[in-house]
Order: structure tokens, then C-alpha cells, then sequence
């Protein structure tokens, strides 16, 4: 996969303000606010920034965190996850592997009824919904 390396500048004229927030300087939309969080429609979820697929809506579940939530990306070679120390606690972030843009947190061993127990809770913001045809 072929890196997307832009400029702070070149990324403020391509995303819109709550965009770059998130995508660029890691910030979270508010829950319960995104487009995605109840959509149950088919298709592909690719990065905002980048176009790069990212989830499919067969991983997508409801978590009722209030944020999209998937099991598992499209591949593994898809996302980055780096440790993540903020807001007083450990958690893992994930990026997109291709552009590094910020896409939300995946957390380990809820309990979730899913195949991987893994909940990939993703700012709507930072995706973009391609229908399935």
C-alpha cells in the first residue's frame, strides 16, 4: 500500500474543520452524534482522509458505546494500532496504515458476542460509507 504524506496546510484545505480535528490531531466526535452509529446499511468503510478501505459493515456491530463499532478491519495491513497513554489510562489507539490518520480506539475482551471480542469503536468522521451496489 502506497503512503499518503501531506502537510498540516494541505490537510486543513482538503478536510473540514470537526474532520481534521479528528483524523489529525486524534480528537473523538461527540458519541451518539455520527453519521454511522446506527447505520445498518451494506457496503465498505473507507478513511476519510485517504480512501483507503478500511471496515466492511458484515464486521459492524451494535455496541452501544455510542460510536460505530466494528470486530475486525477489512485487513490487518489496513490499521496501525500504537499504544495510546492520554487521558489517564492505557488504551490502543488505531490509525489508518495508510495515511496515519486517527480513527478511534479498539478495546479488548469485553465480551462482545463477535468472533474476535475485539470492539474497533471508530469516529464516524473519519470514515466514509461506500454502499454496496
Amino acid at each position: 500500500m502506497e503512503k499518503v504524506v501531506k502537510s498540516e496546510a494541505e490537510w486543513r484545505t482538503q478536510l473540514a474543520p470537526e474532520e481534521f480535528h479528528v483524523l489529525r490531531e486524534a480528537g473523538t466526535e461527540r458519541p451518539f452524534t455520527g453519521e454511522y452509529v446506527d447505520t445498518k446499511t451494506e457496503g465498505v468503510y473507507s478513511c476519510r482522509a485517504c480512501g483507503a478501505e478500511l471496515f466492511r459493515s458484515d464486521t459492524k456491530f451494535e455496541s452501544h458505546c455510542g460510536w460505530p463499532s466494528f470486530y475486525a478491519p477489512s485487513d490487518s495491513d489496513t490499521v496501525t494500532l500504537i499504544e495510546d497513554h492520554s487521558h489517564g489510562m492505557t488504551r490502543t489507539e488505531v490509525r489508518c496504515a495508510r495515511c496515519d490518520s486517527h480513527l478511534g480506539h479498539v478495546f479488548h475482551g469485553e465480551g462482545y458476542p463477535t468472533p474476535t471480542d475485539d470492539r474497533y469503536c471508530i469516529n464516524s468522521v473519519s470514515l466514509r460509507l461506500e454502499p454496496k451496489a
